[in-house]
């Protein structure tokens, strides 16, 4: 797990583009951001295989745009389709845990919340990467996009 309480999370807004964000995302050595709205609240997740990959000629299709043209907003994944688990349960959680989480889940990228001392509210601990764990184990986690909500049945099969 990424613990930010030891690492700083690197924060980008919605509104710009997504090239600049693989730039920042370069520049601070990350693969990952956290997109925020101008009070930091969280939005969404936004990694530089979205930018890299297919989202972004998926989002393009039949807008007339150019790669430079989408907003970062416009392929991250919102907080609402992120998957989170508690810190009480990660410390007794193994690796085995979060990698079938990650796999039941479907999703690259889990958050873990935890009481913050100052406010007694919860908040964001860290993030667990199946791109750091796959690394570390010399292992691919497969995770493939599950449809969760009626919703997402929906969008995939429009796509």
């Amino acid at each position: 797990m990424t613990d930010l309480r030891q690492q700083m999370a690197v924060n980008i807004e919605p509104d710009v583009s997504i090239e600049w964000a693989l730039q920042r995302m370069k520049s601070a050595g990350v693969r990952l951001l956290f997109v925020v709205n101008p009070d930091k609240q969280l939005l969404g997740l936004i990694t530089s295989t979205d930018i890299q990959g297919e989202k972004p000629a998926q989002f393009r299709q039949g807008l007339n745009l150019r790669h430079e043209e989408i907003m970062v907003r416009d392929i991250m994944t919102p907080y609402s389709n992120l998957e989170a688990t508690d810190m009480s349960d990660v410390r007794q959680a193994t690796v085995g845990d979060v990698v079938a989480m990650l796999e039941k889940v479907g999703r690259r990228h889990a958050l873990v919340l935890d009481r913050d001392t100052d406010s007694g509210n919860m908040a964001i601990r860290g993030i667990f990467s199946a791109s750091q764990i796959e690394k570390q184990l010399d292992r691919v986690i497969e995770t493939v996009d599950v449809a969760l909500t009626f919703a997402e049945v929906e969008s995939a099969l429009n796509s």
